[in-house]
């Protein structure tokens, strides 16, 4: 195919079948406990996590949103459980899924805009108002299970 027609060719697929990327982690610490974050502007109790930049890794974009959402730092790398499409956010956006038992708290989290609590909860106690999601991609961690294809 000439430059002259793959160019637009590629920005027409750019424009019309974009993806988004996002990343969540299941983050344990020394106790088992899992750690969730209720945001600002959205209902419920959920995984910490968020977009990946243009530029960034799915990894990097990890260890910022832990940091941000909830002052944590990755101390290993965390292990990929999945990739889901979510299907409730967008037809083109998909999610990362990691778990990380190896984590360093690094301050007491400041008040956030975007963050209104963040904490650590036993698995078989988690906060009233999980999300649905959530919930599910736990119990398949829990229980070894392979995850599903959907968000």
């Amino acid at each position: 195919m000439t430059p002259f027609l793959r160019i637009p060719l590629h920005l027409f697929w750019r424009l019309t079948r974009g993806m988004t990327l996002g990343v969540r982690a299941i983050v344990t610490d020394e106790r088992g406990r899992i750690c969730l974050v209720r945001h600002t502007y959205t209902p419920g109790w959920l995984l910490p996590g968020g977009g990946v930049e243009p530029g960034e890794t799915t990894l990097e974009a990890l260890e910022r949103e832990l940091r941000e959402e909830a002052a944590i730092g990755l101390a290993d790398t965390p292990q990929l459980l999945g990739l889901f499409h979510n299907r409730a956010a967008s037809q083109r956006d998909h999610v990362a899924l990691y778990h990380a038992a190896a984590i360093t708290r690094l301050d007491t989290p400041r008040p956030h805009l975007e963050i209104a609590e963040r904490g650590f909860f036993a698995p078989d106690a988690l906060p009233e108002g999980t999300s649905p999601a959530t919930l599910r991609r736990i119990a398949e961690w829990r229980e070894g299970r392979a995850p599903a294809a959907q968000w």
